[in-house]
């Protein structure tokens, strides 16, 4: 992550790690024209220097902060305090723009990791999108799981079918509801936590039973969604209960680093992630990825949905 300032009108120079510390302490740059890396200009015209190194002190300094005396619910502007939004009665969290390690080191030629630079911030799911979601939008639910409730996660849908879901609800709410990419859905189930093999921080296998549903615990069965911890962004579920369709057509990866890669242009077949409720732990890892037709239907088959930090 990159911060920027200006002095004296001179073009806007990168900060230093030891400036950028400084100006979090509350000492300053020698002047007040400061640039966010989003392209929040306003700070800068309003001279909101102190006011931004509080909003850093508050640990999450690649969210965009609020502007002063501004509020809105519109995307593209701010998250709240609370990293939260609801869109179209979906519950989104703010993940940041940032660079991680996708992928993890074995013997997986389609998981070699590499650095992966994402941008710009969206908003992910809290959750994956439950049966009462998809029959409000819908009018139908197609789910095997019926009998477990409103709240447990929608499955049997192809990924045409979440095209549709997330096409039904940009129309009626006014915002690019969509699936999140391959990169965007590793990036929110790490939440900082590369290198390991799940979201949480311990590399103990057996801990996965505190954050997902799987074979392990799920008694053969989806679960409602939020039983689980969630991971350091607050998106529960990431693990187990079902796997989620990917936006992206299937390839290996390309060797070096990429800025906010989107897969191949083509394809016969889209990525799904996460794990689902009969896997073992091993296939519920982080980096794990499998492939399916997007016309193609599965009991263990879900989605959860993105918007794009701006209209």
């Amino acid at each position: 992550m990159s911060y920027f300032y200006s002095k004296n009108g001179q073009s806007p120079k990168p900060i230093d790690a030891a400036s950028l510390e400084r100006l979090i302490q509350g000492g300053d740059l020698g002047g007040n024209d400061l640039l966010w890396r989003e392209g929040w200009e306003e700070w800068r015209a309003l001279g909101q220097v102190e006011e931004f190194a509080q909003f850093l002190q508050g640990r999450r300094p690649a969210t965009p902060p609020p502007l002063p005396g501004r509020t809105s619910d519109a995307i593209g502007l701010v998250a709240s305090a609370t990293q939260m939004r609801t869109f179209g009665e979906i519950e989104f969290v703010w993940c940041p723009p940032g660079t991680f390690v996708m992928g993890t080191p074995g013997d997986k030629d389609e998981e070699i990791p590499r650095q992966v630079t994402l941008t710009r911030g969206f908003w992910i799911g809290k959750y994956p999108v439950t049966q009462g979601q998809w029959l409000r939008v819908m009018g139908s639910n197609p789910s095997e799981f019926r009998s477990v409730g409103s709240d447990a996660p929608v499955e049997n849908v192809s990924w045409d079918d979440a095209q549709i879901f997330c096409s039904l609800v940009s129309r009626a709410n006014g915002i690019q509801c969509r699936l999140p990419t391959e990169a965007e859905w590793e990036y929110a189930c790490r939440a900082g936590s590369t290198g390991r093999p799940y979201c949480f921080d311990s590399p103990y296998q057996g801990d996965l039973v505190d954050y997902a549903w799987y074979s392990k615990n799920s008694g053969e069965t989806t679960h409602p969604v939020g039983q689980k911890k969630p991971n350091a962004w607050g998106l529960h579920d990431m693990h187990g209960n079902v796997w989620e369709w990917c936006a992206d057509w299937y390839d290996k990866y390309t060797k070096g680093p990429a800025t906010d890669p989107k897969g191949p242009r083509s394809g016969s077949y889209r990525v799904y992630r996460g794990g689902g409720w009969f896997n073992v732990a091993e296939i519920c890892r982080s980096a794990y990825r499998l492939r399916y037709y997007p016309d193609s239907r599965s009991f263990n088959l879900g989605f959860r949905v993105a918007v794009s930090s701006t209209p």
